[in-house]
């Protein structure tokens, strides 16, 4: 059964928060009704606020104006009710809202991250774009600034400890604090493939013990949510002023997350230290990040401090920075996945197989895709993929996931270029296959202007900074490697399997040159290729986990291009329209002209002249589509509508020849419109109107003609009064063409 309705939502005028308008607020149609609803409540001179849900908003409000802490930092409460909200819908409409608030940089939210989970229920899917309008509300309200998709790409939003956990995380986070608080065990593992949440999960950990939890009215609250709650103050009491330091072997990731934690209330940037940093005061706990990063005695350029290090605690050499974290603190939760270590200074995972074999130590796995759009399924593909244990021969197309090879480099960094444009957040990734000859600290003199890849004419440099490199400037334009890239999260991944790795025809396998492979410590010392091998293969593996909407691969190896091919679908250049000689033109039987907007400086009437025939390009349409009189092609360039139609599309149109409008894509033609797309006179924009009606008659009141664009720079077309007599629809939408 296909079920559907109609679903709109409304933002209240922001009361005050004070008694005084107790009964203004009561009279409020979700509040007098006693109906599910969303509420936020803000100080806009303190840029503070809270979000919260309630079915007897009556009661929650007199509860919150009673609690000294709520009743002086807030002064003015806003409610979000609509007639399709149930118990279920708010209390996911509240999760979101904590989690995009939280980071979007307007307010600090003052909400504790306790129950915030993953919401599933009845017609959820209806419910999917109901986020979006109430939103665009609090945007039209002043209330928030930034658009979704601006957020969602922010290293804020990716690490917030606000962030809705799923049903695997969220009980992963019961077993922990249970844990400690019952001293199970010192020594907690959580385990999990990229982009399981590891690194989320961490941080909302280390954000909810840190929550002051005692005066949580637990109401409403669900016996999970109890039960949470009661594990948090159990732990404030074992550890009333805990000492919690969290681990980050990278630099890079370090650098990112303490810009990060600086953002957020009740957590500081100092909280995030490197291993080194555990010995500066003692621990009640230590969660380590990426473990699996931890390092040993090889391989370092800093080999004085590690061996200080170790002597410090009686060892020798063989002594790790997993040492250094077991004797500093008295508890530690390690977030580990053994098939990402990617160098030799790695700490080999026979360490950790000692400390899991433990009969106390605590083992937890994380099996929810949490990164990846392609699930589970494409974690699965990669490993067997670059493992050649494929044996499904036929193409790889998940439904969410873009997965592509490309033949030419140029094709791929065009079209990544263009999910830059559209998304942000792409980035190129490549194995260490070229040496650094840019880089900025290279003695004694850098080359700042050297290449250090050229494929395809496609000349580029490696990244420029080897500290939180995915968000700086110009990052796009250069290529970034495992140890800048490794736990982060991006929207599309371009990775170029360099020089270094190859495709053997004979034997069927991946093979290795490492005369080829230019990092340094990540090959000194190891004389076996097949340990080398299994440490590159991790690193690509790792790469191609980045992506949270697709990869893009490129290999420089013809043969290892040719087996990708195999199993994945190859990207083919669009076609270009067909044209046909104009002696072969039956127009509008055969073909249909092509209108160009963009050099257009008459009316377009001149089109149907049919003396002007043969100064108009001819077009042969697709065999699915029949040539009509009232059809004509355009290209659009440009990104104003880009959700609909993607920048260079050839679109076709029909002819205006009266009927609503209302809601359509078109050209719209009017001498005083001035489109940064289009230029001046022309537009192609959604259509929308609001009409003077009187008893006999109705007029236009205004014209809107609205961009559909993931870039909000632009902005609506209004028209008005006498604009509005200037304005004529030459043509609707009917779709693009792909040919």
């Amino acid at each position: 059964m296909n079920l559907s309705f109609d679903l709109s939502v409304e933002v209240s005028e922001k009361y005050n928060f004070n008694k005084k308008s107790l009964q203004k607020i009561n009279e409020n149609p979700w509040v007098k009704n006693q109906w599910p609803l969303v509420y936020f409540i803000q100080n806009e001179g303190k840029r503070v606020a809270y979000v919260g849900e309630s079915t007897n908003f009556s009661n929650r409000i007199k509860n919150h104006l009673a609690n000294p802490k709520k009743s002086n930092a807030f002064n003015k409460i806003s409610i979000i009710g609509s007639d399709k909200f149930n118990k279920s819908a708010t209390l996911d409409i509240e999760s979101k809202l904590i989690q995009y608030i939280s980071s979007e940089g307007t307010y600090e939210l003052q909400n504790g991250n306790h129950g915030l989970i993953n919401h599933n229920y009845y017609q959820q899917d209806l419910y999917k774009n109901l986020f979006i309008d109430i939103w665009g509300k609090l945007i039209e309200n002043n209330i928030v600034s930034k658009s979704l998709e601006e957020i969602e790409n922010s290293e804020l939003f990716k690490y917030s400890p606000y962030k809705s956990l799923n049903e695997d995380q969220y009980n992963s986070v019961l077993e922990i604090i249970k844990a400690l608080t019952e001293k199970k065990s010192s020594k907690i593992f959580i385990k999990g493939s990229a982009g399981t949440g590891k690194t989320i999960l961490a941080t909302y950990l280390i954000k909810l013990l840190g929550s002051d939890v005692s005066d949580t009215n637990m109401d409403d609250f669900s016996d999970n949510e109890i039960q949470e709650i009661n594990l948090i103050r159990a732990y404030k009491i074992k550890y009333p002023k805990a000492e919690i330091g969290f681990v980050v072997a990278m630099s890079s990731l370090r650098k990112t997350l303490q810009n990060v934690f600086r953002k957020i209330p009740e957590l500081k940037s100092s909280m995030i230290i490197s291993p080194s940093d555990t010995f500066k005061k003692e621990y009640d706990l230590l969660i380590v990040d990426e473990a699996h990063r931890l390092r040993q005695y090889k391989n370092i350029g800093w080999m004085g401090v590690f061996k200080k290090n170790n002597r410090k605690l009686g060892l020798d050499d063989t002594g790790t920075e997993l040492d250094w974290i077991i004797a500093n603190s008295k508890n530690q939760i390690f977030f580990y996945d053994s098939a990402q270590s990617v160098k030799p200074s790695d700490i080999p995972s026979s360490h950790f197989d000692k400390l899991l074999n433990e009969s106390n130590t605590i083992e937890i796995e994380l099996k929810s895709q949490m990164r990846s759009n392609g699930g589970n399924d494409y974690i699965t593909f990669v490993d067997d993929l670059l493992n050649i244990k494929r044996e499904n021969k036929s193409s790889y197309s998940p439904d969410n996931y873009d997965v592509v090879v490309f033949d030419s480099m140029k094709d791929m960094y065009e079209q990544l270029s263009i999910k830059e444009e559209k998304y942000g957040l792409c980035r190129l990734i490549a194995g260490y296959s070229w040496p650094w000859l840019s880089d900025p600290k290279k003695k004694p003199k850098p080359d700042l202007n050297a290449i250090d890849i050229a494929i395809d004419g496609v000349e580029l440099q490696w990244n420029k900074t080897d500290k939180d490199w995915i968000n700086s400037e110009d990052s796009f334009k250069q290529v970034g490697c495992i140890h800048t890239t490794q736990g982060y999260d991006l929207n599309y991944t371009g990775v170029i399997f360099g020089e270094e790795i190859s495709f053997n025809k004979v034997t069927q396998q991946i093979e290795i040159d490492k005369s080829k492979y230019f990092d340094k410590n990540g090959k000194r010392g190891l004389e076996n290729i097949e340990e080398l091998k299994e440490y590159i293969i991790n690193i690509y593996k790792t790469i191609m986990f980045r992506g949270i909407k697709g990869v893009y691969i490129y290999a420089c190896d013809k043969n290892l291009r040719e087996y990708f091919k195999e199993h994945i679908s190859t990207y083919k250049p669009e076609s270009r329209l067909r044209i046909l000689p104009f002696t072969d033109v039956k127009p509008y039987v055969n073909a249909v002209p092509i209108f160009n907007i963009y050099a257009a400086a008459g009316d377009f009437s001149d089109l149907q002249i049919q003396s002007e025939y043969e100064n108009y390009e001819w077009v042969e349409l697709p065999i699915n589509i029949s040539a009509r009189e009232d059809y004509f092609v355009c290209q659009i360039i440009g990104e104003s509508m880009n959700k609909k139609i993607e920048n260079g599309s050839w679109c076709l149109f029909k002819k205006y020849s009266g009927g609503t409008r209302e809601g359509k894509i078109v050209l719209a033609q009017h001498f005083n419109i001035q489109d940064s797309d289009f230029g001046a006179g022309y537009t192609i924009k959604e259509y929308h109107s609001e009409k003077n009606i009187s008893e006999n008659s109705w007029s236009h009141k205004s014209i809107v003609l609205k961009p559909l664009s993931f870039d909000s720079s632009f902005y609506p077309i209004e028209l008005k009064d006498e604009e509005l007599t200037d304005l004529k629809i030459i043509g609707e939408f009917i779709t693009e063409l792909n040919l």
